[in-house]
């Protein structure tokens, strides 16, 4: 069993208990604790002319939904994994700031892709974002689920050597679920793509690019494969928007990997794009 935890963030709305739901049973698939948090963002207290109020302040009324939202997280993920061992924790501060400090020293953070109205929605949708391009452990945002297990892991490989660390999470994400993985190397050149309305002819670079790029990523899997041997890979190297690429790649799989950099690099259009058009669970990679 894993010492570290799997953290999920939630604020109550049904996005995010999907969130909670994928996070505990990938608590379950890896023998790891489950620990849900909530960041309820706080608000100057309301008080009367005479320096008190006899009503309920904002902040403590959002610190009551931040309640409810733990309780009815924590008894949905016990249903779905009755021996999984559970924690919850509120949150202090700012919520994007918040939700992205939980996930230090964990497995992974796992946030819903939007939250509900009024003030919760604060703690997930842009704050989503942020922790998915700034946490230092893997971030994965769950969006709408199918329900069917397609047994497919995705992973995206922009630079040639690729991401070690978002290879590794990718194959053992892959060997967990026995499922088959799929790594994609697509690019965009405009260009290079000659072709117009109507007509098919395509540059011959891209004949070229193609090859090489497929040639490198042979040889990067190579190794890969070796480290784990029981997981079907097959690559495909795509001309088109790396973003539509991954997006549409995310219809068909249960997981798309993506590898991210310091965030002294920015966050990168590509993953926002992907997060932004993903059909299903997205998870961005820090590099080791």
């Amino acid at each position: 069993m894993s010492a570290k935890p799997i953290v999920a963030a939630t604020d109550g709305s049904e996005e995010s208990l999907r969130a909670v739901d994928w996070a505990a049973r990938e608590a379950v698939l890896r023998g790891a604790p489950l620990r849900i948090v909530s960041a309820a963002g706080q608000l100057p207290r309301m008080v009367s002319s005479q320096g008190h109020s006899d009503y309920q302040t904002v902040s403590d009324i959002i610190r009551a939904e931040s309640n409810v939202a733990l309780t009815t997280a924590a008894a949905r993920a016990a249903k779905l994994a009755p021996d999984l061992l559970i924690d919850t924790d509120h949150l202090d501060g700012a919520p994007a700031e918040a939700v992205t400090e939980s996930g230090s020293g964990a497995l992974m953070l796992v946030v819903g892709s939007r939250g509900v109205g009024a003030f919760t929605a604060m703690i997930l949708g842009s704050v989503s974002r942020y922790a998915a391009t700034h946490a230092s452990c893997p971030v994965v945002v769950v969006r709408d689920e199918t329900g069917t297990t397609q047994r497919l892991i995705g992973v995206g490989v922009g630079e040639p050597e690729g991401n070690t660390a978002a290879l590794t999470f990718a194959f053992e994400e892959a060997a967990l679920r026995k499922a088959s993985l799929v790594v994609v190397h697509a690019w965009h050149t405009p260009q290079l793509d000659m072709s117009r309305a109507g007509d098919q002819f395509t540059a011959p670079g891209q004949d070229v690019l193609k090859t090489d790029a497929g040639r490198h990523l042979e040889a990067l899997l190579n190794d890969w494969r070796e480290k784990y041997p029981d997981v079907p890979v097959s690559q495909d190297v795509v001309h088109g928007h790396p973003a539509r690429t991954l997006a549409g790649l995310s219809a068909r799989a249960d997981l798309v990997v993506l590898g991210r950099h310091a965030v002294h690099h920015g966050p990168g259009a590509v993953i926002h794009a992907v997060l932004n058009h993903a059909h299903g669970p997205v998870v961005t990679v820090p590099s080791s």
